[in-house]
């Protein structure tokens, strides 16, 4: 069973920045991924790093925008997110799976954190 706990949500205006951290205790033949919801809508992929190669993936509407990296912490990993919008709001989730591979499918991924909420102001 991997443990998944994810931390740093809030409120923030639009254009603004925010950090996400994820812990989890899966090894690195592990896939990490990021995952939003917001209300009304299907869950929806954000990102994934692969922990074996440190490879990530992005969906369209974050590409540039941002960033998954491993934390400074062991078993971390970051969700960095900048010129945010009010669209970006929702509650995000971290979550593993078992292949290194990266999958935008929320159902190919295994273990779930609680998720926390990002708000984002006009």
């Amino acid at each position: 069973q991997v443990q998944v706990v994810e931390s740093g949500g809030g409120l923030v205006q639009a254009g603004g920045s925010l950090t996400l951290s994820c812990a989890h205790s899966g090894g690195a033949s592990y896939t990490m991924g990021w995952f939003r919801q917001a209300p009304g809508k299907e869950r929806e992929f954000v990102g994934s790093i692969s922990w074996l190669t440190s490879s990530t993936y992005y969906a369209d509407s974050v590409k540039g925008r941002f960033t998954i990296s491993k934390g400074n912490a062991k078993n971390t990993v970051q969700l960095q997110m900048n010129s945010l919008s009010p669209d970006d709001t929702g509650i995000y989730y971290c979550a593993a799976r078992g292949p290194s591979t990266h999958s935008t499918i929320w159902t190919g991924y295994h273990y779930w954190g609680q998720g926390t909420q990002v708000t984002v102001a006009s």
